[in-house]
């Protein structure tokens, strides 16, 4: 029976060669399922007692290191299914909040921040427990041909 309803697999994108890897590893699984494709990433403004940069630009920034990463797994063989999602927040909840919509949220092992030997990021641990709809965590392996 095929899949007439097209639903969204949403990515957490963080720059990481984790987040780089599940993005390509969604795009295999949205393509193979018939759905879109979300490349999603956070942003958090700036904070007062932050040294102050005035032509810094949070947003832009999250949203050029998203096309950054995209550039990163696909070259200029872009997927014809995807679209960008760049919100204002911590990620884990801004993620758990995007679920609701979504058919599938896939992340990587961990992020930027992660501690060497840690098996999940905080992130990932809040989305494997909060999510909405299930939550594919990847742990780099590429998807077959």
């Amino acid at each position: 029976m095929e899949n007439t309803e097209r639903g969204r697999i949403v990515v957490g994108i963080d720059g990481s060669a984790q987040s780089i890897s599940a993005l390509r590893y969604a795009a295999s699984l949205a393509d193979s399922l018939g759905h879109d494709l979300v490349a999603f990433s956070s942003w958090l403004p700036r904070v007062a007692l932050e040294d102050y940069t005035p032509d810094w630009a949070p947003e832009q920034d999250a949203r050029d290191a998203l096309e950054k990463s995209i550039v990163q797994a696909f070259g200029d063989a872009l997927p014809k299914n995807l679209e960008r999602e760049v919100l204002m927040g911590p990620a884990a909840p801004n993620l758990i909040e995007v679920s609701k919509g979504a058919v599938m949220v896939v992340l990587g092992t961990r992020g930027r921040g992660g501690f060497k030997g840690l098996v999940m990021g905080s992130v990932s641990s809040s989305l494997a427990a909060h999510a909405k709809c299930p939550v594919l965590i990847h742990h780099g392996e590429e998807p077959a041909a």
